[in-house]
């Protein structure tokens, strides 16, 4: 990410095995093969090499980790990831739609947090009441 923005690398040499992908995000292996699976991102095999089956991946594949990851952070499920991936990747959403998306998590989010400030207020209510034998 490059001030604030992913840069969407071209696929380059697919060079790194997952070990070193996982060591270059901070994301585990069990995590990078589930993602992997899930579409949101992939590796090739080396057509040279036949006596394994190892995948190897490009900068495009940390590209596309660290994308999940702070997706992730900010409440997009994995669908909802896979499906902004895929159009942003492929270009199929112009600057306004995917404004659009970045403004629906927004209000979702602010939803989230009105409901964790109510969740909140009632606990501490219900703290009060024990802390005053009311029940």
């Amino acid at each position: 990410m490059v001030n604030g923005c992913y840069l969407f690398f071209h696929p380059y040499l697919y060079s790194m095995l997952i070990s070193e992908l996982s060591k270059r995000t901070g994301i585990s292996v069990h995590t990078i093969r589930f993602y992997e699976k899930s579409g949101l991102i992939k590796g090739k095999r080396n057509e040279k090499v036949t006596s394994n089956n190892y995948f190897h991946y490009n900068e495009e594949a940390i590209e596309k980790l660290e994308l999940v990851r702070d997706a992730k952070i900010v409440g997009f499920t994995i669908s909802e990831i896979a499906q902004l991936m895929d159009a942003w990747y492929n270009k199929k959403m112009s600057s306004a739609q995917k404004l659009s998306v970045l403004d629906q998590k927004l209000d979702s989010i602010d939803n989230r947090i009105k409901q964790l400030k109510e969740m909140k207020k009632m606990i501490s209510q219900f703290k009060k009441d024990v802390i005053e034998n009311n029940c």
